[in-house]
């Protein structure tokens, strides 16, 4: 199934993060061009579940106006908080409107299922992810008095997620309609590159100092981030899922 607009149906899936879809629907029995349909019985029915993903990705990437996706980047996150040491003297900082770009360039890689019980579970990669926010910071880093705000830059390469989730059917005018029930997730990213500019006080000293300690602890800096991280990405995704279930029919995308 050729697609002139399609993203990976990872994004649907994950660190995704992305817009609202619009309140119309396809129409009843008609199958949309954005999916690709699989059948339960198949023997290689996961690997048909991860080019349909993908191919409904690749449409996604590019806009879906039968739904009224128009706009998938940049992936928006309203607030990461992070935090060093204990004390009044502790490092904290606290990054705002977030904007991650990259994220439609990604590609499903591997499909776990068990259609029994609605279980998937939805490997993808994305080869760079680009973020910019502002953040503030108060605490002491690096011996150094680190109160203050700026801009902040990340540059993330070679980004491998999961995703677990558990879904539920019902039915809905006759039709067969699932909802995500739990939803899981992990991340990986294999080089990272950020920093900070533009600090408030000017101080350009304090600037090259902070960020030759960024680079030089970013593996350490994302897994005290990744917790927020998650627990953001996991929300976003979820609602982006669920609004998606319920305007494609399970009986639609797959055939028993």
């Amino acid at each position: 199934m050729a697609c002139s607009r399609v993203l990976p149906a990872a994004l649907i899936f994950c660190f995704a993060l992305g817009p609202l879809l619009a309140q119309r629907s396809p129409q009843r029995h008609q199958v949309p061009y954005f999916i690709h349909q699989c059948h339960k019985t198949d023997p290689h029915v996961n690997e048909c579940l991860a080019e349909a993903t993908n191919h409904l990705a690749r449409c996604y990437s590019r806009g879906i106006p039968e739904l009224g996706v128009t706009d998938v980047e940049p992936i928006l996150i309203d607030e990461i908080s992070i935090a060093l040491g204990s004390g009044p003297n502790g490092y904290r900082a606290t990054f705002n409107d977030i904007e991650a770009f990259g994220v439609s360039n990604m590609t499903i890689v591997g499909m776990r299922t068990d259609l029994n019980s609605l279980q998937f579970q939805v490997s993808f990669y994305i080869p760079k992810i680009t973020a910019r926010a502002h953040y503030k910071s108060s605490g002491v880093l690096i011996m150094v008095q680190a109160s203050g705000g700026g801009d902040y830059w990340g540059e993330y390469e070679g980004v491998k997620a999961k995703v677990y989730f558990q879904a539920q059917a019902q039915q809905v005018k006759g039709r067969n309609y699932l909802q995500v029930e739990d939803m899981k997730m992990d991340f990986s990213v294999k080089d990272i590159k950020m920093g900070i500019e533009n600090l408030h006080n000017g101080n350009t000293v304090l600037q090259a100092a902070l960020n030759l300690f960024i680079n030089s602890n970013a593996q350490g800096l994302l897994q005290e981030m990744k917790p927020d991280i998650k627990k953001k990405m996991v929300q976003k995704t979820r609602n982006f899922v669920n609004n998606l279930f319920s305007r494609i029919p399970y009986d639609m995308w797959m055939l028993q």
